[in-house]
C-alpha cells in the first residue's frame, strides 16, 4: 500500500474518529459513496496496526448515519482498480474488506 503520510480521519456517527493515510482514505471514499448511492447499507472492515493496539474495526454502514471524510491535503489521485476490488468485496457475507492497493497499478492516475 502506497503511503503519504497525511493522515486523514473518517467520522461515522456521533463522533466515532478513524485514522487513515489520505490515500486509503480517497479509496473508502469512492468505494463507500458509490453504495450509499445506490442505497446499499454494508459492513466495512479493516485490521487495526499494532501501534493502534491490534485487532480488527468492523462497521454497518447506512446512510441514516452521518458520515465525514476529512483529508489532511488535497484528495489524490484515484486508483479505479482498487476502488472496484473494494466494492467487489463489498457483496461477500465479511462485507467491504480495506485490502492493500493492487500492486498491478503502476500510475493511480491512469489506472
Amino acid at each position: 500500500m502506497r503511503h503519504n503520510h497525511c493522515m486523514g480521519v473518517l467520522i461515522y456517527g456521533a463522533g466515532s474518529h478513524y485514522d487513515f493515510d489520505d490515500r486509503v482514505l480517497a479509496h473508502l471514499r469512492a468505494a463507500i459513496g458509490n453504495k450509499l448511492r445506490r442505497r446499499e447499507s454494508f459492513f466495512v472492515e479493516w485490521t487495526k496496526g499494532a501501534v493502534d493496539g491490534g485487532g480488527r474495526v468492523s462497521l454497518w454502514i447506512t446512510s441514516d448515519v452521518p458520515l465525514q471524510f476529512r483529508f489532511a491535503q488535497p484528495e489524490p489521485p484515484v486508483n479505479q482498480a482498487w476502488v472496484r476490488a473494494l466494492l467487489d468485496s463489498s457483496y461477500t457475507p465479511g462485507g467491504m474488506m480495506l485490502t492493500p492497493e493492487p500492486s498491478t497499478a503502476t500510475d493511480p492516475e491512469t489506472a
